[in-house]
């Protein structure tokens, strides 16, 4: 499997400073600073790039369980949730939500939310990511 890689570059200090994200492939360039990751000023943020991946990760890891189990979604749209807070000993992510709702012909909720825990524990990013706690919503419809 290749190596994936994406960069960043800042200038400036934390607050007044400003940067850019790009990923290795090209597919996204986006600029970021304090208040992109503070507030809700334009831009993106470490968060917001590591729920995207978290959620496309989960989803594609979800697929593979589900077609494991005999199941062939027609659709699975997740949503991850990127807590940022600052504490005693500096800025931390405490969780992540994850809220996936699934249309999957065939299967009943609760085998679809033990499918969807499975994915959740076995996704390459959730294990990445086992500092934060991970949470999981699950809806199917």
């Amino acid at each position: 499997m290749p190596v994936r890689s994406s960069e960043a570059e800042w200038a400036g200090n934390l607050t007044a400073g400003k940067g850019s994200i790009r990923l290795g492939s090209g597919a996204f360039e986006g600029k970021y600073d304090w208040g992109s990751r503070s507030a809700d000023a334009p831009g993106t943020n470490p968060e917001e790039l590591i729920g995207a991946a978290h959620a496309g990760c989960f989803t594609m890891a979800l697929s593979a369980q589900l077609g494991n189990a005999g199941f062939t979604p027609t659709r699975l749209h997740t949503i991850a949730k990127v807590h940022l807070i600052k504490n005693e000993t500096g800025f931390v992510i405490p969780k992540i939500e994850l809220e996936l709702e699934g249309e999957v012909p065939g299967i009943d909720a609760a085998t679809f939310d033990q499918q969807a825990q499975i994915a959740k524990t076995n996704c390459p990013v959730s294990k990445a990511l086992a500092g934060p706690e991970i949470t999981l919503s699950v809806k199917l419809v």
